[in-house]
């Protein structure tokens, strides 16, 4: 899979393709893009919390981004696995950084002020350079 081109990522099991919750991509200076589609609910975090997890684990790369500019909604326990990513991204020695939030996410990190403990940018360009 070369720069640009999105696919499921080898932790996710899933078909590639628009209904993928998860999908990756090599990114500028090479960082690992995660699109993550849909909720980050209760309902919705089986689908990636695991997968996640595993591709942080596995590949430990430089800079992980993740591009959330298509999750619609955020509720308590999508902050919570946010946060948990960002610590074990810590200790790996992986600078996680977030692209594009919605309004909704932007909004829930202003509230709880957790975007103060995220590196969180515009674009995903951005967010890869200064991961």
């Amino acid at each position: 899979m070369g720069s640009g081109e999105l696919g499921t990522g080898p932790a996710t099991g899933r078909a590639e393709g628009a209904g993928a919750p998860l999908r990756t991509a090599s990114g500028p200076d090479g960082a690992l893009v995660c699109s993550l589609t849909g909720d980050l609910d209760l309902d919705g975090l089986a689908e990636v919390e695991e997968p996640l997890r595993g591709l942080l684990a596995a590949t430990a790369p430089g800079v992980l981004c993740l591009d959330l500019s298509a999750v619609g909604f955020c509720d308590s326990t999508g902050l919570n696995l946010l946060l948990r990513l960002r610590l074990d991204a810590e200790e790996s020695g992986v600078s996680l950084v977030l692209a594009q939030p919605g309004p909704q996410l932007s909004r829930l990190f202003e509230l709880t002020g957790t975007g103060a403990v995220f590196r969180v940018f515009e674009t995903v360009g951005e967010a890869c350079a200064a991961g």
